[in-house]
């Protein structure tokens, strides 16, 4: 025997199924919206572990810094020495500032009577950091008046030198301080003139 599907039959289903599609969809809204916070969650929980690495390098960074001066400082002596500058004091970390807030910040400032040699000391030397040294040797008699009738010279000395970069130095007028082996050198040839500002 056949049933009779009435109207109302056909519009009870299509009530139940139009129920049913609403159920779902809140049901995938709810998800949607936990899956949504707790990828927020994530975020901001990636966010503030990036921060905290960043934090950590960073202070990290300024430790190699210092420890590249460390081996740096003693060596100059011998390496300028060996290049007709002799050294009669060498200093770390020098500042000047001047009145109108600007101020200059010296790695490494060796002394003699007649020249000043300022050493840019990096863990990995950059072309930016070459530029930014050869700008700061521009400067440094504005900074350091006393050092007005002295030989300003420039060098830098990192532990990581990529070829490029130590030509781009040589080029500047600067003397490139490099590890090789288990001491430092210059990386300048024999010939090498240092540049005079």
């Amino acid at each position: 025997m056949s049933e009779t599907v009435t109207l109302s039959d056909v519009w009870k289903a299509f009530q139940e199924t139009d129920r049913r599609l609403r159920e779902m969809r809140e049901e995938t809204d709810r998800t949607l919206r936990a899956m949504f916070a707790e990828t927020d969650r994530q975020f901001k929980e990636t966010d503030r572990q990036m921060r905290e690495t960043d934090r950590k390098l960073d202070r990290l960074g300024g430790r190699l810094g210092e420890f590249v001066e460390g081996l740096v400082a003693p060596a100059c002596e011998t390496l300028f020495a060996q290049r007709g500058i002799p050294v009669h004091k060498v200093s770390r970390r020098v500042v000047a500032k001047l009145t109108n807030g600007r101020m200059m910040e010296i790695d490494l400032f060796v002394v003699n009577t007649d020249a000043v040699v300022l050493v840019e000391v990096k863990s990995k030397l950059t072309v930016d950091d070459v530029r930014e040294h050869v700008t700061r040797l521009e400067a440094f008699k504005e900074f350091f008046q006393e050092y007005a009738d002295k030989r300003t010279i420039g060098a830098v000395a990192a532990m990581v030198i990529e070829e490029n970069v130590s030509r781009f130095a040589i080029n500047q007028g600067l003397f490139v301080i490099e590890q090789s082996g288990d001491t430092l050198r210059l990386a300048n040839g024999d010939d090498f003139k240092p540049k005079s500002w």
